[in-house]
């Protein structure tokens, strides 16, 4: 199986944030090094005072363009940038601006090919709005930026949620779930399993929309009239799709290890028991784009920025995950 080191581009997101810092504390370990070329987006003053600040020394290598990458080292592609000035725990209006231009810069060097895949910190979808950035979030900014609809995928060590809906108002679910785009996103999870995580004929759970799957019809009825005759529809075509289930009884073991993914209707429903099960373990994966984007499962987390507790789990686990999805779609072709 062909596991070759690829080049793992880095945004750092919001720099008030924890994102510096667990991508420095990632690129510690040695381990991770042997498997990734990291390709930091960023200012160099920023980067290194950061290290200073939490007291991390990494040998890097600064570099103005691609061609100058070094294997086997840290590389900082240097952005250029007015003087920032940290204060941690707080969204600021040059914050947003620093992750941004990482954000531009990574996603530009991603579409020519400059490097293998794109692992992204958490940025504050506030203060980096802009004329440029008018998104809810990188997901969305991707896959216009690619020209493709995405699905929000979170992967854990034992279990992978997909979402039909993201980031959305609650009030305007319901509204968006229709025959056809719930076909394209099952299909599309489908797909993924199957070049991203080489599962041949991978078995689908889809979770209803109302309490206890709209109950016959008795509660709702986008269950009966939407969702089910989408997955018959699907199963006739050969494939394994199972549902609607009741979303507040289906996270339990037994079911977890039945079915290779879940699709939930919506935000909470999917992430609220995925994050229960696997917060600072889990990987958020943007399915389905022409490209590999992964990112740690957790936000800015202002309320712990600065002072060098934030955990790294997570981050390192979405480069490891980049690499592998590379990999696998590699091996597919």
């Amino acid at each position: 199986m062909n596991k070759k080191k690829i080049k793992v581009g880095i945004s750092v997101g919001d720099p008030n944030g924890i994102g510096i810092e667990v991508i420095l504390k990632s690129l510690q370990n040695s381990e991770t090094i042997k498997l990734i070329n990291p390709i930091i987006f960023a200012n160099i003053k920023i980067i290194e005072y950061q290290m200073r600040h939490f007291n991390i020394n990494l040998e890097l290598n600064l570099i103005q363009t691609i061609k100058e990458f070094c294997a086997d080292r840290i590389n900082v592609y240097n952005l250029s940038l007015d003087d920032f000035k940290h204060s941690f725990g707080k969204a600021t209006i040059h914050g947003g601006q620093v992750a941004l231009k990482s954000l531009l810069a990574s996603t530009k060097s991603l579409k020519f090919g400059e490097i293998d895949a794109l692992v992204t910190a958490p940025i504050n979808k506030k203060n980096i709005k802009s004329e440029t950035f008018n998104f809810i979030g990188h997901t969305e900014f991707l896959s216009k930026f690619f020209s493709s609809d995405s699905l929000m995928f979170m992967i854990g060590e034992n279990l992978k949620v997909g979402l039909l809906t993201d980031h959305i108002p609650i009030d305007k679910v319901s509204s968006s779930i229709t025959k056809k785009t719930l076909r394209d996103k099952i299909l599309k999870m489908i797909k993924s399993m199957q070049n991203d995580f080489l599962i041949p004929r991978p078995k689908i759970a889809i979770l209803g929309l109302n309490p206890h799957a709209g109950d016959n019809g008795l509660i709702g009825s986008q269950d009966e009239k939407v969702i089910k005759p989408v997955i018959d529809e699907l199963n006739n075509e050969n494939n394994f799709v199972f549902g609607p289930f009741s979303a507040d009884s289906f996270f339990v073991k037994s079911n977890l290890d039945k079915y290779d993914t879940i699709l939930a209707m919506y935000h909470d429903q999917g992430l609220i028991p995925f994050k229960t099960l696997n917060f600072g373990s889990g990987v958020n994966f943007t399915s389905g784009l022409p490209i590999v984007r992964t990112s740690p499962d957790h936000g800015t987390a202002y309320d712990i920025a600065g002072r060098g507790i934030a955990s790294y789990t997570s981050f390192e686990k979405a480069l490891l995950l980049a690499r592998e999805v590379f990999s696998n779609r590699l091996n597919k072709k």
